[in-house]
């Protein structure tokens, strides 16, 4: 997997051989990052940029299983980069553990501009979501925004977000279905009855029952099969 956008800058590049417009503005305090990718390069060219920021010390994991080991060894980062497509796991699962334990800011660097997997990497606790296709100073921008306690969406993929997880319905009218009706009708796509989703989601069979029927109201079908394609359609699940 190439880094395109990310390839202009190697560990060993002095920052005064970058053009002035793409330095970026230095930070007053050293903060402290998880680098997550297999590609050396990629982690080269990504520790490179964060040092040009001020990043006092950058850890690398090549792997979920890396990941986990570095995380437990140094406690929580300041900040947390990482990919989604890593050999051994799930990349949100990865996003997901972190947050839990108290990592406060996590930038996600994919390949993908899926929908589902920018949707489901904000749900579970990124605060950015960038393309490794992406230009240097986009990574910058995105990078610099969570620092500062906001939010960054690559600008390729912020159309994505901004549809929400609206489903156009059997009259092709768009619903909105809340976070929990997405879980419940991807564990539905997963092929799991009403029992295993209130275990799964730790709700009664009754309340699964419920939030099928919403769905169904919204989307104009009680057909569970149809519901599931008319969401995956939309890209609210996989």
């Amino acid at each position: 997997m190439a880094a395109v956008g990310l390839s202009q800058a190697v560990r060993s590049t002095p920052a005064g051989a970058l053009p002035a417009s793409m330095v970026p503005h230095p930070r007053e305090e050293l903060f402290s990052v998880l680098v997550v990718d297999d590609h050396p390069l990629l982690r080269e060219a990504i520790a490179a940029r964060l040092a040009q920021m001020g990043a006092g010390t950058v850890h690398e994991a090549a792997s979920v299983a890396e990941a986990r080991a570095r995380a437990t060894a140094t406690g929580p980062c300041d900040l947390a980069i990482l990919d989604l497509g890593l050999p051994d796991g799930s990349g949100i699962e990865l996003v997901t553990e972190l947050r839990n334990h108290g990592w406060p800011r996590i930038v996600v660097l994919a390949s993908s501009d899926d929908p589902y997997a920018v949707r489901s990497a904000f749900q579970a606790g990124a605060q950015a979501y960038l393309l490794k296709s992406a230009s240097p100073m986009v990574v910058t921008d995105g990078v610099r925004r969570v620092l500062d306690g906001g939010v960054y969406a690559d600008p390729s993929v912020a159309p994505v977000l901004a549809t929400g997880t609206r489903v156009p319905g059997t009259d092709n009218t768009p619903r909105e279905l809340s976070a929990r009706e997405v879980e419940v009708l991807q564990l539905v796509a997963d092929g799991q009855s009403n029992k295993e989703i209130g275990e799964e989601l730790s709700l009664s069979a009754l309340t699964v029952k419920s939030h099928l029927s919403r769905i169904g109201r919204k989307l104009g079908t009680g057909d569970r099969a149809q519901m599931v394609a008319l969401a995956m359609r939309a890209g609210v699940i996989r």
